[in-house]
């Protein structure tokens, strides 16, 4: 190794799903939403003065801030915008965690919080999920630099109450909490109310699956008025202008088509629920779930091998290899004609 080999910073990166760009395939397997963005999205598309595209963009995202904020209720200066909600949880892990004390979060959970960890030199530990792969709050009553809870989880499709979570809120009042509620449009509990109590709560949201909108990379954080100046102190640290024209003027206008909005929402839980009883009755068990994805498995074939055979039939889900939950898929919700084709490849495999 050369000596200046030894100065370059390593860690082992997160892996996304694959992107494959053939045709004919059935992509089920990073939980993009299979319906379209609202008309008003479309509209704002339309419109927008591309000459705006040689200037740089609105550092504050003021237009898409102000918007989140009405949408959701809460007083100027209580969000903050990324790109994506990769790019806001990156910030807060940089800007919350700087004990060295470990900060907490499950041992199966998204797979992207170790790495940020790493990255940062952030310590931590992962205290295990139950039997039912739920959390145990118990677990996080202890020492601790943060905590970090995705609910609903992911990959396990399960979400926590918000009972449970302000348990662990009550416990740690001296450290950050964050809860990345990604999928939480799904059927999930929200923790929002918690933050006229908890000063420390700072809740994590995507455009990228319920608002259909994951190539425009949105995300943000809503929370206590000295946690957003701290996230945005940092991110103006590093690049201001992190948002583009589009995805500003995009991420407003997807909020004001509310209508739109929930019947995406109802179709997806309604063919979730369908096909999770059809998936149940040729023998998979299936976790309970309040995303838009399935998480399953069946003792007919290993988790890998019905992973591989899928996608020999142009159909592809997530297989992760981790010890407890190898043997599950995570099945994205598409469209029903996507489900349907992807429960007659099943029959196919294993009949």
């Amino acid at each position: 190794m050369n000596q200046w080999e030894k100065n370059i910073r390593r860690t082992v990166p997160y892996v996304p799903g694959e992107q494959p760009q053939e045709e004919g395939i059935i992509k089920l397997n990073t939980n993009e939403n299979p319906y379209p963005p609202s008309p008003g999205v479309f509209e704002a598309h339309k419109n927008i003065n591309i000459n705006r595209f040689a200037l740089y963009p609105d550092p504050a995202a003021s237009e898409l801030v102000r918007e989140l904020e009405n949408y959701y209720g809460l007083e100027k200066g209580q969000v903050f915008v990324g790109v994506g909600s990769d790019d806001v949880l990156s910030l807060s892990f940089l800007t919350f965690f700087n004990s060295k004390k470990p900060i907490l979060f499950p041992d199966i959970t998204y797979s992207f919080y170790p790495v940020w960890a790493d990255v940062y030199r952030i310590p931590y530990e992962c205290p295990p999920l139950d039997e039912n792969f739920l959390i145990c709050p118990e677990d996080y009553k202890r020492e601790n630099g943060g905590i970090v809870i995705a609910n609903p989880n992911a990959p396990t499709s399960i979400g926590l109450s918000c009972s449970a979570i302000e348990e662990i809120i009550q416990a740690n009042q001296d450290v950050i909490v964050i809860v990345d509620e990604a999928y939480v449009d799904f059927g999930g509990e929200t923790v929002l109310p918690l933050l006229e109590q908890y000063e420390n709560l700072l809740v994590v949201r995507t455009y990228s699956k319920s608002r259909s909108l994951a190539g425009m990379r949105i995300g943000f954080a809503m929370g206590n008025k000295r946690l957003i100046q701290a996230l945005t102190e940092i991110k103006e640290s590093i690049n201001s202008y992190t948002m583009s024209q589009e995805a500003i003027r995009i991420g407003a206008a997807s909020l004001k088509d509310e209508n739109y909005f929930q019947d995406n929402l109802n179709k997806i839980v309604a063919t979730r629920e369908r096909i999770k009883g059809e998936l149940e009755q040729r023998g998979f068990a299936v976790l309970p779930s309040q995303t838009n994805f399935l998480f399953a498995r069946t003792d007919k074939m290993s988790g890998g091998e019905l992973f591989e055979k899928l996608c020999e039939k142009k159909i592809y889900v997530r297989h992760f290899n981790g010890e407890r939950i190898r043997d599950y898929l995570r099945i994205t919700v598409g469209t029903d004609e996507q489900m349907d084709k992807l429960i007659k490849a099943i029959d196919d495999i294993l009949t």
